[in-house]
């Protein structure tokens, strides 16, 4: 029991360091998946056009041309605050925005039903839209029934041409992955009453060009306004290291700070060790009047300490991974013990055994065998 309890602390400490850094690691793990999703050779650039310095689509559609061996698809982004109608229902939280025909496959989507915006429509300021899954389900019953159907968008008609797969399959809700709606860009600005566009979205040929890309992309937009205030690019890429920075800072954070809780189980073991060498001060006497060395003493205690940590590691790995289970299946995301967090855990309280356990077996080796026997 007293061994079972020396190793409680070594048990608590073990779990404890891979609960916390495992469920971190999966639950950040699940935040850069969703960024990722987002497009990790994605590029936006924000423009402040001053009535003496500014940029059109169609000077920014010619350094795109230019550069097409970098660039894989591009296309203004202007953004609408809209409130969808058809009949007497109303959808108020759905994303609305004006894009090209590349938008479709920047995105990495596929259509449900129908086709995709087309150059046509943009030059021609058709007002037609493609709309999400979950907006065809709430407004029309179904992406077979949205077809040539006609919706309205802050009062203008807008027929519906194309209806894009379903993106995620657990949740189908209001303001989600499904409820958006595109519409031309030409159409957009319009309806937005802005003269020119601010914003565009870029995707790179290749994730590796994304800094030549990038250099290219400022280069160009300071040479047409001279004020690197007046502009802005910014790569997911970027983003997406930080975040991860961020992710293994977190997490060598919290391991510490459960760490701590193994510092406390190794004085529990070396209190218990030393309290084992008073009990057995009369069996060392005996061992060393039979001609045991001092070498032989200390391994002896040295061995007892690192095999009752090394006992108390295994148990705590076997509750750590239990309970990240448990926890990741009731959080609802994907969580599985971190094999770092595994190894770290175990190798420090296998060393804590070791060097906790040191001291007392020093002392017992260093006792006098006449002075141990006497001992009761």
């Amino acid at each position: 029991m007293r061994s079972f309890l020396t190793m409680l602390g070594i048990i608590i400490g073990v779990a404890s360091v891979i609960i916390l850094v495992s469920l971190v690691n999966g639950y950040m793990s699940s935040v850069v998946e969703n960024f990722s999703s987002m497009g990790v050779n994605q590029m936006t650039v924000r423009l402040t056009n001053l009535s003496s310095r500014s940029l059109d689509v169609e000077e920014m559609y010619g350094f795109y041309e230019e550069h097409r061996d970098l660039f894989a698809q591009m296309t203004p982004n202007v953004s609408l605050m809209a409130t969808l109608k058809r009949g007497n229902d109303t959808l108020s939280a759905t994303s609305v925005g004006g894009y090209s025909e590349e938008y479709l496959d920047l995105k990495g989507y596929q259509l449900e039903q129908g086709r995709n915006i087309q150059y046509a429509d943009i030059l021609s300021r058709n007002k037609v839209c493609v709309i999400g899954y979950y907006v065809a389900q709430e407004l029309f019953g179904g992406t077979q029934k949205a077809i040539g159907e006609t919706i309205k968008v802050n009062g203008y008609a807008f027929q519906v041409v194309g209806v894009v797969k379903r993106q995620d399959e657990s949740d189908l809700d209001e303001g989600g992955t499904d409820d958006f709606l595109w519409i031309p860009y030409s159409v957009a600005v319009k309806m937005a009453r802005s003269a020119l566009i601010g914003n565009y979205i870029f995707a790179t040929a290749d994730v590796k060009n994304t800094d030549t890309c990038k250099e290219l992309l400022e280069e160009f937009l300071y040479q047409e306004y001279k004020d690197d205030s007046l502009y802005r690019v910014t790569a997911n890429s970027e983003m997406l290291d930080s975040l991860n920075e961020q992710i293994a800072m977190m997490s060598a954070m919290l391991g510490g700070i459960a760490g701590i809780s193994l510092l406390v189980a190794g004085v529990g073991v070396m209190n218990i060790m030393l309290v084992s060498v008073t009990e057995r001060t009369r069996e060392i006497g005996i061992r060393k009047s039979l001609g045991a060395k001092k070498r032989t003493i200390m391994q002896q205690f040295v061995i007892e300490a690192a095999v009752t940590s090394s006992i108390g590691g295994i148990m705590g790995i076997l509750l750590g991974a239990g309970v990240t289970e448990a926890a990741g299946g009731l959080m609802g995301i994907d969580v599985s013990p971190t094999p770092a967090a595994v190894a770290i855990s175990f190798g420090v309280s296998v060393g804590i055994g070791l060097i906790f356990g040191y001291m007392p077996a020093n002392r017992a080796a260093k006792l006098n065998p006449i002075d141990a026997l006497r001992s009761d």
